[in-house]
This record gives structure tokens, C-alpha cells and sequence, in this order.
């Protein structure tokens, strides 16, 4: 592919990605879980996220070619651990996409949720079909609007006579509940892979990459935690926790309900944003896996006049479209984040076999560890859940081999 993207594109995708969407969608249920340590839960699921955003640039530098850990698992740990790490991107993405939908939906119209969720997978899906892609101007807009709208929340409620230091934390908190909160968060953080999985249209990948990751998750993380205070410091916890739109809930207990259209508008769009750039990068990956015998070869066609992997697209939207309208917004990100963590745990391992010192390698194992206890500390529902459905493209990995040997 054609080299385009410098450092300042890549981190604008990176972010596009994170605060696309995600702190509109994840504050809530990580505040029901965490209460008041919901701002450690944060602090938390942000070292996590560095550690893998640390080993995934390295690894990126070392393999500068689409496919994220699904290439840094095959190459550096076997070909399972690639396909292990490509299964889990593909379904905890899909997961991603149904919750993007679901925001979409408590933000335009609360009391239509699901149906809002389904004709926006549905209307953006066919969008997709016809050939519509993703590009850095898209997201320079995405995360301009995003961003004014984020800092409205913040003046808002930090300005505001509601605004109360005492609400930013709590006694009424637990471990569990802090882990959980975390790993419901670590959902928000995820968008930064967004750059090292475009390594073949990054200019000079081996210094564009592991400089971009960082400044994007760190961008990311100062905008989490300013919002976070502003919402906290007029709901607190346990209003956070209950909020189905938490944003435009805070701006309007700050005594700014004017607001309150903008932030639910901005919401709806940069969950549609996103919503686009995930079904796009599924289906993508979804091609992938489907070319290298991973998934139904079916799935690989690619559309002779829109050239799009049409058969892909459909079926992702199809199984979007249905979680979209059976599940809730905390079971969405919950499975997601599952999903997700267990990518990022193969990113890991697979940074630590690289020739490294120590201080790489004790970054691997942090993030390595760190993402499995995220993992098993989510609700209980979706680690069973996400166990299973891991467990089942492990057995179709294992059939698949032993009807097709050969390298």
C-alpha cells in the first residue's frame, strides 16, 4: 500500500478512534462497577493500555504490514497465536460495533434504543457496501467536533455552582470493582492499535509508529480524565453509574440543559464515526482470516464494480444488527473488552520474544498480566461468554488443521 500517513495523521486516527466514541459509552458502566475509585479504575486501565501500546509500536516497527497482532502473533509465537489473536479481534470488535450502535442509540433516542442501533449498523453498513472508506481528513473532522464538544462538557460542569471536589471519590468501593471498572474503561483505550494495524501506509514506520502510539493514548488520557472529574464532580458516582446518556446528564445537572442537544448531537456522531471505521476495519480483517483459510472462504469476495469484500461486510453487519438488538450497552462492552484484552495479551507475548532489555521486557509482562486480570475481573457474563467463544475458534482452528494438514 502507499506510504501517506506521518506522525501528525496517525496520531488524529489513533484519537479518532479512542475518544471517537468511547468515553460517551464506557463512563456509566465503569462508574456502576468502580463507584469511587472510579478514577483509579481509569488510572488503571491507562497503564494497561500503555504497556500494550508500548509493545504493540515495537512490534509494528519490526513488522510494518496491515494486520496488527494477527501478523505479530503468527510470526513471532506460531500460526495458532496469530489466528488466536485475529479470532479475538474479529469478535471483540464486533462486540465494539454493537456498542457503538447502542450509543447511538441512548444518545438520538433514549427510549428507542435497539431500534436506533439496528437502522444505523443497517444504513452504515450499506454505506460501507457502496465503497465508502475511512481517511485521516474524516477523522481530523471527527475528532475536531468530538473534541469542542468534550471540552463544552467540561467548562459546563467545572464552571457550574453544582460542581462538588467531594464527589470526585468515594468510600463505597471494592477490588473487584475497581478491576471491573478498569476493564470496562480499558474499552475506551483500545482505538490506539488503529495506527500500528495501518503499518503499510505509515511513512517511516519504524519512527512514525512508536512515536504516534504514545502521544495519541496519552491525548486520549488527559481528555478521559478531565471529562471524567467534570462529570463526576456534578453526578457523582452513583448518578454516573445510572446515567443511560452520562455526558448530557452532567451538562444538564451543571444548569446548562442548551447543551445538552449539542452533546447528545456529537455523541450520535462520533459513535456513527466510529461505528463506520469498525465495521470497515472488521470486514477487512474478516477478508484476511478468510483468504488464509482461518474463516469460510466465502467471506473473501470481493465486489467486481465497488471493490469491497461484499460478502464480508454483509455478514458482520448481519451479526452487529442482532447484538445490536438483543443485548445491553455494559454486555456489549464488556464482551468487547474480553475480546479485545485477549488480543492484546498475544501482543505481549509476542513483544517479549523480541531481542530486547529489561525495561521492554518488564513492559510486556506488566501489560501481558495486566490484561489477564482485566480480563477475568470483568462481569461475569461476559468473561464466561468471551472464554467460550475463544475456546470455539480454538476447536475450529483444530478441525480446520486436521482436515487440511500441511504447512
Amino acid at each position: 500500500m502507499k506510504r501517506t500517513l506521518g506522525v501528525f495523521d496517525a496520531v488524529v486516527v489513533g484519537l479518532g478512534a479512542m475518544v471517537g466514541a468511547g468515553i460517551f459509552a464506557a463512563l456509566a458502566p465503569a462508574a456502576r462497577a468502580a463507584g469511587g475509585a472510579l478514577l483509579a479504575a481509569l488510572a488503571l486501565a491507562a497503564l494497561v493500555a500503555y504497556c500494550n501500546a508500548h509493545s504493540s509500536a515495537r512490534l509494528a516497527a519490526r513488522y510494518p504490514s496491515s494486520g496488527g497482532t494477527y501478523v505479530y502473533g503468527r510470526e513471532r509465537l506460531g500460526p495458532f497465536w496469530g489466528y488466536l489473536a485475529g479470532w479475538g479481534f474479529v469478535v471483540g470488535k464486533t462486540a465494539s460495533c454493537a456498542a457503538m450502535a447502542l450509543t447511538v442509540g441512548a444518545y438520538a433516542w433514549p427510549g428507542q434504543q435497539h431500534v436506533v442501533a439496528v437502522a444505523a449498523v443497517v444504513a452504515l453498513t450499506a454505506a460501507s457496501y457502496g465503497g465508502v472508506q475511512k481517511s485521516a481528513r474524516i477523522a481530523r473532522v471527527i475528532v475536531a467536533v468530538v473534541l469542542a464538544v468534550l471540552a463544552g462538557v467540561v467548562v459546563a460542569c467545572l464552571s457550574s455552582g453544582a460542581a462538588d471536589a467531594g464527589r470526585l471519590s468515594g468510600s463505597d468501593w471494592a477490588a473487584a470493582g475497581l478491576l471491573q471498572g478498569a476493564g470496562l474503561l480499558f474499552f475506551a483505550f483500545a482505538g490506539y492499535a488503529r495506527i500500528t494495524t495501518l503499518g503499510e501506509e505509515v511513512r517511516d514506520p519504524e519512527r512514525t509508529i512508536p512515536r504516534a502510539v504514545p502521544l495519541a493514548l496519552g491525548i486520549a488520557l488527559l481528555v478521559y480524565a478531565a471529562v471524567s472529574v467534570a462529570a463526576l464532580s456534578v453526578l457523582g458516582a452513583d448518578g454516573l453509574g445510572r446515567s443511560a446518556a452520562p455526558l448530557a446528564d452532567a451538562v444538564r445537572a451543571a444548569g446548562w440543559p442548551g447543551l445538552t442537544p449539542v452533546v447528545r448531537v456529537g455523541a450520535a456522531l462520533a459513535a456513527l464515526g466510529s461505528l463506520l471505521a469498525l465495521v470497515l476495519g472488521v470486514s477487512r480483517t474478516t477478508l484476511a482470516m478468510a483468504r488464509d483459510g482461518h474463516l469460510p472462504r466465502a467471506l473473501a469476495a470481493v465486489h467486481p464494480r465497488h471493490q469491497v469484500p461484499h460478502h464480508a461486510e454483509l455478514a458482520v453487519g448481519a451479526v452487529v444488527a442482532v447484538l445490536a438488538a438483543t443485548t445491553d450497552l455494559r454486555g456489549a462492552i464488556g464482551f468487547s473488552s474480553f475480546g479485545v484484552l485477549a488480543y492484546y495479551a498475544i501482543a505481549n507475548a509476542s513483544a517479549w520474544t523480541l531481542d530486547s532489555g529489561v525495561k521492554d521486557r518488564a513492559v510486556a509482562a506488566v501489560g501481558l498480566s495486566g490484561c489477564v486480570v482485566l480480563a477475568c475481573a470483568l462481569p461475569a457474563a461476559s468473561t464466561v461468554t468471551g472464554a467460550a467463544v475463544l475456546a470455539l475458534g480454538a476447536l475450529a482452528y483444530g478441525v480446520r488443521r486436521r482436515l487440511t494438514p500441511g504447512p
